[in-house]
């Protein structure tokens, strides 16, 4: 065992949070936290990372035992490179590999040596190749790239890659997922599997869960549930639990009429059994037993939308400098169920401005119909003004609403079933959880009675009972909704179609959801092989075989070739750190693990062939080069 909570019990304010935890965790545990937004789910995490003081209870460690913390936002230092960020950490060895990368981005070559002869006496150049492999799975490219220029996005993975490099006993995740494509949530749920620390995560991905999680803690109302298994095993047990725990309370219910019938009828405390029995009821009626359960209530009627909805056509877009749109066309239907697919860059959200109007496109026209009225939930919250009440800044857009079954509720009635109760309503919006002002925010929108629904990111920091809401009131949403989400099991459940991006910015639409896609590039990636089997084994004949002539140079580098060329040093060093990564985990697998071999001899085949690739890209390029000067 390497930590253990006994009465572990801390409150916000007057309202309890968690109260008397016990938990033992031990080397290689995977707990997933899951509860209503605003239960306390992180700042249970910033308890145990000693960023809060509990109220009450004690915590026993592991003598020595190392813990990394991601919160869900992380400081970083704008100066420092992308590579330095990452290796933060007050270690020797930190304190050398920042030291070096330092010098190398000075060019000073003293401290180079210097810090580099001290790296090799901590043997610590498995660490830096560790940290490049793991940055370049969360998509960097160029590790000298200064913290202060990244994105939101970015920096919530070079925080993430920060919080994985260090080997520690005990890693503390709060919200990995966000801001990561499906593709990188596969990796990283198969990373953290193999890792020998115990991991304490809370997540909304219930794939992410389920994949990854052999325990569940639920905070519940201020109590604690602990579950074995994964997601799927924690939805049984609960169910199972909410079933004794209401027939217990169907029996306190015929005691308490039984017993109250029984002293109705005149029973005196004459004797000690009749005082005993008097006691007994009044002991089990004063019993505060809170079986509500909390659930998250839309029901919010739309407005009527006519036959045209959002027509593009030709368009092209793009996200700076970068065309990622190019010669789109596509005709959205009345009861469209779109889902964006694709990496992290590909521009998603780019395509998701062009549908609501909100981005001009470089070339193309998009038609909106005169009857449809857009509700678009963004990613960005900070449009919100946090000095307003919750419940003015939900006012602003109505003071009543009409549900779907006619009935008119005023915005206070509606912030209750949305699970604000009073005293966030009339609190400032600073004092909500991350997910409580995600949930404000979509309700504000869906408020505006929208008939088509743009929705960027829709799960991020949203609870999974608000997430099931969201997901039933899609199922009885008349219009048409278009929406970009990482949320895999999201995607599954409510997409029809999903639209993913091909080469040189052109997109492609296909029928069903995540799971088809991924077969869909499963079975190309497949055929691709069995084509390759096909074609080394044919031979060719001799009068066929011809000298390849190398092309006549170009006398100077393009300006695309110029910026390829300018930033492909990087590149290369990135691939090969991810080799070398590779090839340290070769040496640490056992030798009768057969299959983890041969994955890994496959993987560091890919990757010296796309080395090679680069390398010999590099050479045509400086050859250019050196022409044109």
């Amino acid at each position: 065992m390497i930590l253990s909570l006994e009465g572990w019990t801390k409150s916000y304010g007057e309202k309890r949070l968690f109260t008397d935890v016990n938990l033992a965790v031990s080397e290689g545990d995977k707990i997933g936290i899951v509860g209503v937004n605003g239960t306390g789910k992180s700042t249970f995490l910033k308890t145990i990372a000693g960023v809060l003081p509990a109220d009450e209870g004690t915590i026993h460690r592991m003598r020595g035992l190392e813990v990394e913390y991601l919160e869900q936002e992380k400081e970083l230092s704008p100066e420092n490179t992308v590579l330095m960020e990452a290796l933060r950490g007050t270690s020797p060895l930190m304190e050398a590999l920042r030291s070096y990368e330092m010098a190398m981005a000075e060019g000073n070559e003293e401290n180079i040596v210097r810090f580099s002869s001290r790296i090799d006496a901590l043997d610590g150049w498995q660490l830096e190749s560790r940290a490049k492999m793991i940055l370049t799975r969360l998509g960097f490219q160029d590790f000298r790239k200064q913290v202060g220029t990244l994105s939101g996005g970015e920096r919530k993975r070079l925080a993430l890659a920060a919080a994985l490099i260090r080997p520690v006993d005990l890693l503390l995740l709060d919200e990995p997922t966000n801001h990561l494509d499906s593709d990188t949530i596969v990796w990283l749920e198969e990373y953290l599997r193999q890792q020998k620390c115990a991991l304490l995560m809370v997540t909304h991905d219930r794939y992410f869960l389920d994949h990854t999680a052999d325990r569940i803690l639920e905070l519940d109302k201020g109590k604690t549930y602990t579950y074995t298994g994964n997601y799927s095993s924690f939805l049984e047990q609960k169910a199972a639990r909410i079933e004794r725990e209401e027939a217990g309370e169907r029996k306190r219910q015929n005691f308490l009429r039984r017993e109250l019938s029984w002293i109705r009828r005149g029973a005196q405390a004459r004797s000690t059994k009749q005082r005993a029995r008097i006691e007994r009821y009044e002991a089990v009626k004063a019993e505060k037993v809170d079986l509500a359960r909390p659930t998250v209530e839309i029901g919010l009627a739309g407005s009527r939308l006519g036959r045209t909805v959002i027509e593009l056509e030709n368009v092209s877009a793009s996200a700076g400098s970068r065309q990622v749109v190019r010669d789109f066309t596509y005709t959205v239907r009345r009861k469209d169920r779109l889902a964006i697919l694709g990496p992290s860059g590909a521009g998603k959200s780019t395509l998701l401005n062009v549908f609501s109007g909100r981005l001009e496109p470089d070339k193309g026209s998009v038609t909106i119909g005169q009857t449809v009225k857009i509700g678009y939930l963004t990613q960005d919250t900070a449009e919100m003004d946090t000095r307003m009440r919750s419940v003015d800044y939900i006012q602003e857009t109505a003071r009543h609403v009409t549900l779907a079954d006619g009935t008119r509720l005023s915005a206070v009635q509606l912030m209750e079933r949305f699970l604000f109760p009073e005293d966030l309503q009339w609190a400032p919006i600073s004092k909500l959880s991350g997910g409580e002002k995600r949930r404000l925010f979509l309700l504000r929108i869906l408020m505006e009675s929208p008939n088509v629904l743009l929705l960027d990111e829709p799960t991020n920091d949203l609870d999974l009972e608000t997430m099931q809401a969201l997901e039933g009131f899609i199922d009885d949403f008349a219009g048409a909704i278009i929406f970009v989400s990482h949320d895999r099991y999201f995607v599954d459940r409510l997409a029809d179609r999903v639209l993913v991006p091909e080469a040189d910015g052109k997109w492609v639409v296909y029928t069903g959801g995540w799971s088809e896609q991924q077969a869909r590039i499963e079975e190309s990636i497949e055929a691709a092989k069995e084509e390759g089997s096909r074609t080394e084994k044919i031979p060719v004949p001799e009068e066929q075989k011809q000298e390849v002539k190398p092309s006549s140079p170009k006398k100077k580098l393009t300006f695309k070739e110029q910026k390829e060329y300018a930033e492909i040093e990087d590149v290369i060093a990135s691939k090969e750190a991810e080799l070398k990564g590779v090839e340290v985990q070769m040496t640490l697998v056992a030798a009768d693990d057969y299959a983890e071999l041969a994955e890994l001899t496959r993987e560091q085949t890919r990757l010296s062939e796309e080395l090679d690739a680069l390398i010999e890209r590099w050479t045509y390029l400086e050859s250019v080069a050196e022409q044109g000067n």
